[in-house]
């Protein structure tokens, strides 16, 4: 089956344990943090097994995802110091964003970090010994201490702050251009996801907020989070900026926004939503 005729949504199972031998197969090439694209294709897609072949990609290790349509899939982590092949890209995730479906968005963001958790996890952090794959679920195990080595999952927020007709939006301090975007941040510990809603907002803009609605939630992996949306209303104060976090940040009428995320995610999303409400 040709990519282009996938609806990932639909023909994508999940799975850990590797199938045998097949005659067909896709693959996800990761090489230092960076996934593979072919040049000449409008769209992303992850290499066949021919291609695989043809290209003699320095495999270090392959971690089977799934089936798709009925065909395995795997995240393929190459050398770091491999070359580009002839007609084919190494590609920040990143850079891929804004040409990517959601759906292909999300299953190139869980090879990456399958493939960056496993080449992190290659010793146990409590005795350093060796690990090894526990054989039955996607974890790694210490034979010496009988410890279980998962894929990290970091909750965060995200959170569209509304007043009326305005929406607030930031420019974080470490972003390149000139973008913005909701607020979010990591959940902390002991802390449940309204707390960290209120706190955020708080430490961030410096003004409260009330009737939290939950929206929907996003993998991100930039490098591991599991982003949980919120819309909140307005309820009191004056923006005071976290200078090391927000660069900028103000209210802007819904007619009149800056650049901001497009709806592959949750951010934008978030803010298409809200508009789509007001104008219903």
């Amino acid at each position: 089956m040709d990519w282009e005729l996938i609806d990932l949504r639909i023909d994508f199972l999940p799975g850990v344990n590797t199938p045998g031998e097949t005659e067909r197969s896709f693959h996800i090439v990761i090489s230092d943090g960076e996934i593979l694209s072919i040049d000449t294709e409008p769209r992303w897609r992850p290499l066949n097994q021919d291609e695989m072949r043809w290209l003699e990609i320095e495999v270090i290790e392959q971690h089977y995802l799934g089936d798709v349509a009925g065909i395995p899939l795997f995240a393929v982590e190459a050398d770091p110091d491999a070359d580009e092949p002839e007609g084919y890209t190494f590609d920040t995730l990143r850079s891929l964003l804004s040409n990517l479906e959601e759906p292909a968005f999300n299953l190139i963001g869980k090879a990456k970090q399958i493939v960056e958790w496993h080449r992190d996890h290659q010793y146990c952090g409590q005795c350093g010994k060796p690990t090894e794959p526990s054989g039955f679920d996607r974890s790694r195990k210490c034979p010496e201490c009988n410890r279980y080595f998962y894929p990290r999952i970091a909750p965060s927020i995200i959170v569209l702050v509304a007043r009326d007709q305005d929406l607030l939006l930031a420019r974080p301090a470490r972003a390149r251009g000139h973008f913005f975007s909701t607020l979010a941040g990591f959940v902390e510990p002991g802390e449940t996801i309204e707390e960290a809603v209120h706190r955020e907002v708080m430490e961030e803009v410096g003004i409260r907020v009330r009737n939290l609605e939950y929206f929907s939630s996003q993998a991100w992996p930039f490098p591991n989070s599991l982003m949980l949306g919120f819309h909140a209303e307005y309820e009191s104060g004056e923006l005071i900026l976290q200078e090391e976090e927000i660069a900028e940040a103000d209210w802007f009428h819904y007619h009149n926004l800056p650049n901001h995320p497009s709806p592959v995610s949750i951010a934008g999303r978030l803010i298409h939503d809200y508009i789509r409400r007001l104008e219903a």
